[in-house]
């Protein structure tokens, strides 16, 4: 077997999924970018990212004690402390209500702000080995408002442990924009609220568009929007994040990827070294080992260090580390069943179809969390970008006779659909699957514009 095979074998056995559903992360996937800390620390107490940037896999990674070890001197705060989920993709309806929980209650007129301290004093009365009337959620939401002393008190009990409750996936509450923002400014108000109980603690999770909206539009949110930190992946943090997981495949692949990865042993599991955490020659040089010098037979096509983080960036230059890191087992995959005799693990050729195959998941990604988009982008089909907006607003026109409203959504339909084709675009921007040019025409960036068939002259051709 030659070192190149014997290389993307190894690549393929690393733990390349980033997809988290509340299951514990691998010690060898726990990788912390140095811009995601203050995310992280306690007084960051609303999140804000994108999809498959890490807002479950950290709400998952805090739970782990291991997780709070590497971290160590960089947030002391989190030693010790105890962490609980208050809202998540996995329902635990003991712990927090479910959608149809949250729908019945506002339906009966409810606050959700109450329904989320029911949340929190579940949580503080199994801390502190206390009871609350618990048989279903309406039951602890009476109790809370019937006995406010009772509330106080428990709140006020001495405490001799520290709390971190955590909140994700919170566009799972409802499938309706208004609704949602009422639930989710009822929570942040809650976060507020805890804030005068010393020693326990709670982070809000977002999407962009979420914390876009009118969630802050209440008394002191600004005490909230202060703390706001941002989960976003430089070049070198998705490289890092790559090494990470290589350097930790089992067995003798591991072996392979450490004699080029500088790396360090920790608690039974390998850390990629510092110089492997910025953009640094020791970086650059590592995956040139793993995809060659150049995206073609000469420097004219690129560098693949740079042209495969760069050719999965949204619309506003954002690439998340589970697109790279698809794009990279793709082409790992492509490679071996395309070009076994290639002098690299990952072939030029073979990279470009990791692009085409983490576009294509990402597409599926946005049509599960907004079903109206691969209607509208889908009528493009066959166009070639960057195009004017005039060609895209006919090719709407025709589809969509009665306009935007014409475009159904079973759950967070388009947010400006109101304001006609110019709002369409501008919700599209937003969510980075469109970008305006400074000559007035519009693009799209490969991560969509492949997996929803459009062209770009010399780009990366969509798949028949």
């Amino acid at each position: 077997m030659s070192k190149a095979q014997a290389l993307r074998d190894a690549i393929l056995a690393a733990p390349l999924e980033t997809s988290n559903f509340g299951e514990t992360p691998q010690p060898g996937t726990l990788y912390l970018p140095p811009s995601h800390l203050k995310a992280l620390r306690l007084d960051a107490h609303v999140v804000v990212g994108g999809r498959g940037v890490g807002k479950s896999f950290w709400t998952a990674a805090l739970r782990n004690p291991l997780f709070h070890k590497i971290v160590g001197t960089a947030a002391p705060e989190l030693a010790g402390i105890r962490v609980a989920v208050g809202f998540a993709n996995l329902e635990q309806i003991d712990y927090y209500p479910n959608q149809d929980v949250f729908s019945r209650f506002l339906e009966q007129n409810g606050d959700s702000y109450d329904l989320w301290r029911a949340v929190v004093l579940r949580w503080v009365a199994r801390e502190a080995k206390q009871h609350v009337p618990d048989e279903d959620w309406g039951t602890t939401v009476a109790w809370l408002k019937s006995q406010p002393e009772a509330v106080a008190r428990l709140m006020q009990l001495p405490r001799n442990w520290r709390g971190l409750l955590l909140f994700d996936a919170l566009d799972r509450t409802s499938d309706a924009w208004e609704r949602m923002d009422r639930i989710v400014r009822g929570l942040l108000r809650v976060v507020l609220w805890l804030k005068s109980f010393g020693g326990l603690h709670a982070k809000v999770f977002l999407r962009e568009d979420q914390a876009e909206r009118t969630v802050f539009n209440f008394p002191d949110a600004s005490k909230l929007t202060a703390t706001k930190a941002e989960l976003a992946w430089a070049r070198h943090d998705l490289h890092g994040m790559l090494w990470q997981r290589l350097i930790n495949a089992p067995g003798r692949y591991g072996e392979l990827l450490r004699d080029i990865c500088p790396n360090v042993a920790q608690d039974r599991v390998w850390r990629v070294a510092s110089e492997m955490k910025s953009e640094s020659e020791a970086q650059k040089k590592a995956f040139e080992r793993l995809a060659g010098p150049w995206m073609g037979r000469d420097r004219r096509r690129g560098v693949p260090y740079t042209w495969a983080a760069g050719h999965l960036a949204d619309g506003r230059g954002l690439t998340s580390p589970r697109s790279f890191l698809a794009a990279i087992r793709q082409a790992a995959e492509d490679s071996g069943e395309r070009y076994g005799q290639h002098e690299y693990p990952l072939h030029y050729e073979s990279i470009k179809r990791g692009i085409q195959k983490a576009s294509e998941i990402r597409v599926q990604e946005i049509a599960e969390d907004y079903p109206w988009v691969p209607d509208i982008l889908s009528v493009l089909k066959g166009m070639n970008v960057p195009c004017d907006f005039a060609e895209v607003w006919e090719k709407w026109g025709d589809s969509f006779p009665d306009g935007p409203q014409g475009i159904t959504s079973s759950r967070l339909p388009a947010q400006h659909a109101e304001r006609g084709w110019d709002g369409i675009k501008e919700d599209l921007q937003r969510l980075g699957l469109l970008e305006a040019r400074r000559d007035g025409r519009v693009d799209m960036p490969d991560l969509y514009r492949v997996g929803f068939g459009l062209g770009r002259k010399g780009g990366v051709k969509p798949k028949n």
